[in-house]
């Protein structure tokens, strides 16, 4: 099953510690298990946010949430299950100092 790692910011996030994965360490192992599909980062300051209300289009510098924190980045995954895919996103460096929201594509 696929699921999409959100990898986001979050001001409560934690400094790395000696024997923390290193991002292109996890890059590598994913990828090598083939478990990872692709992932990017999304730099917020390049962000607009697009709104439809009625017969007007709004386009704003973006992103805009109530929450401190915003998504850096995603990794697609393939996981032989949920179990599994949160065992991948908590060996993500953001999972400390930031955070990892897993989400299960939609099955019909």
């Amino acid at each position: 099953m696929r699921y999409l790692l959100l990898i986001c910011t979050d001001p409560t996030g934690e400094p790395e510690r000696p024997g923390d994965v290193a991002i292109d360490d996890w890059v590598t192992e994913t990828d090598g298990s083939g478990e990872r599909i692709v992932g990017e980062r999304l730099p917020a300051e390049n962000a607009k946010v697009v709104r439809r209300r009625g017969d007007r289009v709004q386009i704003t510098d973006g992103p805009f949430a109530e929450t401190k924190e915003q998504i850096a980045g995603f990794d697609l995954i393939e996981a032989e299950s949920l179990d599994r895919a949160l065992e991948i996103a908590a060996r993500h460096p953001m999972a400390r100092g930031g955070l990892v929201e897993v989400r299960p594509f939609y099955a019909e």
